[in-house]
């Protein structure tokens, strides 16, 4: 049986479709970030190494996800961990703000003691 020579133009392509992949990776705002910014949390200071970098994500300060500057001006690196606490407190003031500030736009429109002194009136 003769044996098969691999296929340069099989491996050529198959190279460079690797090399294309690992360049648009490093497009990323996530590779941007590793780039930028020193590989430790931003809230608890756990620093990372390349064995467990994996844990390390990209928060986006204004929690738009579509806002990723390229120099990494929304973007901060939080453990998975902190980066969970964060959005869990952030989903919980949503809505405190507008409560708070006087331009709450519904309101209760049932008023129970409406008529409490005129009832009090009838029953002397």
């Amino acid at each position: 049986m003769p044996s098969k020579s691999p296929d340069n133009n099989k491996l050529d392509h198959i190279v460079a479709e690797a090399r294309r992949s690992r360049e648009q990776r490093n497009m990323t705002y996530r590779e941007q970030a590793l780039r930028i910014y020193p590989w430790v949390c931003g809230r608890c200071a756990r620093e990372f190494t390349r064995a467990n970098v994996q844990l390390l994500t990209v928060h986006h300060r204004d929690h738009n996800h579509d806002n990723n500057p390229a120099n990494g001006s929304n973007w901060e690196l939080l453990c998975v961990y902190c980066h969970e606490n964060e959005h869990s407190r952030y989903l919980d003031n949503t809505g405190r703000n507008e409560a708070s500030s006087g331009t709450r736009k519904t309101g209760a429109t049932h008023n129970p003691f409406a008529d409490l002194k005129a009832l009090l009136k009838d029953k002397k």
